[in-house]
């Protein structure tokens, strides 16, 4: 009842505002506004309708989405107050929907016997079953684990997005009539050539999870983790006693910082070049993590990790931040003989992520200079009947927009199968 009453009053600040500046602000277009209007009327399942027109990650979404950076932070009451909770209302309603088995918004049929496969099993590939799977297409997910979630299972710690409520939301997809097939890794024991015999579309949604390098000294020394593998693989040292120094701005360096601390770390240190009002994490992170013991080097850089086989400590500069011809955000430049040394056990890269090469290179599909596989606006890409989507697609790093890939990549494979008859 609690639980209740704080969503009611957190749904009571809502302007219902006509021009939906939130819709705006959501990758997703949901239509938060309306969805709002049905909750806070009791009307639980049209709302659920409503919002799985658009989405079908809801306890998910409403969990881990950085919300201030997106519909929330386009609320109109954030303009002079606090913007409504929007992320809280999501999750209160995709759990309720799981809890109490509401039906999703009934989609338009085609005709059937039409088959796809999906590669990939995060936020992009879940999102494009499920509405390919709603419209009657016969659905086969290829995952390389053996569980479902990609990036969502094996990339956000559980004191974030708990996998009993992860696998609860992907079982009400599935049971949509969706098949899985487990084991299964492009390039090793499934090619792209083959799932385009067996299948009428096939889409591609393996991600982006290889952590970006600095290219400085000692980066090959033992004791030097990629932020993205360490979590998606979660094979940890002892870092008990230890020091640690996690480089990166974004959610993935908050993720690795708060997961490092709390499995025992001394010290954990986040080493950032610019200022904290610059880091793409969300605030929340941040707080979150000063909270629980985590360190902050703002406007300071690393040069170096010193070491003659292991890690025992990283250089630094120090940064002040300038404005460049052409660029809208500031940029850090390294100040002279600020130079200085801390002691370190090890060092963790999150300061981005690209494509695995070994995989994207041999599946003959056209590829931009960064290795992303280049799409249209319906995320066709170079070859027929095959779409790709999620970080793969080069979008923006986060679920809900790797969720937008998905489904308007569904929305053009139905399409097409309607065309072809």
């Amino acid at each position: 009842m609690e639980e209740l009453n704080e969503i009611k009053e957190k749904l009571n600040q809502c302007f219902g505002c006509k021009a939906k500046p939130c819709k705006s602000g959501c990758p997703l277009d949901n239509d938060i506004t309306e969805i709002i209007r049905l909750v806070r009327e009791g009307k639980y399942k049209d709302a659920y309708k409503v919002a799985t027109t658009t989405s079908v990650l809801q306890s998910v979404c409403g969990r881990v989405c950085p919300h201030q950076s997106q519909c929330q932070g386009s609320c109109i009451r954030g303009i002079k107050s606090t913007p409504v909770c929007i992320g809280d209302i999501e999750m209160f309603l995709g759990d309720k929907a799981i809890e109490e088995n509401y039906e999703m918004a009934e989609l338009k049929k085609i005709e059937p016997g039409k088959r796809a496969a999906v590669v990939g099993s995060g936020p992009a590939g879940l999102t494009c079953a499920a509405f390919l799977a709603r419209s009657g297409v016969e659905v086969t997910i290829y995952e390389k684990y053996n569980t479902l979630g990609g990036i969502l299972r094996y990339g956000i710690p559980e004191f974030r997005l708990p996998k009993d409520v992860l696998d609860k939301n992907i079982n009400k997809i599935i049971n949509l009539g969706i098949r899985a097939e487990y084991g299964q890794e492009l390039g090793k024991n499934l090619s792209l050539e083959n799932l385009k015999k067996d299948y009428d579309a096939v889409f591609i949604a393996i991600g982006a999870n290889i952590s970006w390098t600095m290219g400085i000294d000692g980066e090959n020394l033992e004791g030097v983790y990629g932020g993205n593998e360490l979590l998606e693989k979660n094979c940890h040292p002892d870092y008990a006693g230890k020091t640690v120094i996690v480089s990166g701005g974004g959610n993935v360096a908050m993720d690795c910082a708060r997961t490092i601390k709390r499995l025992g770390a001394k010290s954990v240190k986040v080493v950032y070049r610019r200022a904290e009002e610059q880091m793409p994490a969300e605030q929340k992170e941040i707080d979150d993590a000063k909270l629980e013991g985590v360190e902050f080097l703002f406007q300071n850089n690393i040069v170096r990790i010193y070491g003659d086989s292991k890690v025992t400590g990283i250089e630094c500069i120090k940064t002040k931040l300038v404005k460049k011809e052409g660029d809208t955000r500031l940029s850090p430049v390294n100040i002279d003989g600020s130079n200085y040394r801390i002691d370190a056990d090890y060092v963790i890269m999150a300061i981005g992520s690209t494509v695995e090469r070994d995989v994207v290179d041999k599946l003959n599909l056209e590829l931009d200079k960064h290795g992303y596989i280049i799409v249209d606006d319906k995320y066709k890409t170079s070859q027929d009947n095959v779409y790709a989507g999620g970080d793969l697609s080069g979008t923006k790093a986060t679920v809900s927009w790797a969720a937008k890939t998905g489904r308007i990549a569904a929305e053009s494979i139905i399409e097409n199968m309607r065309k072809r008859g």
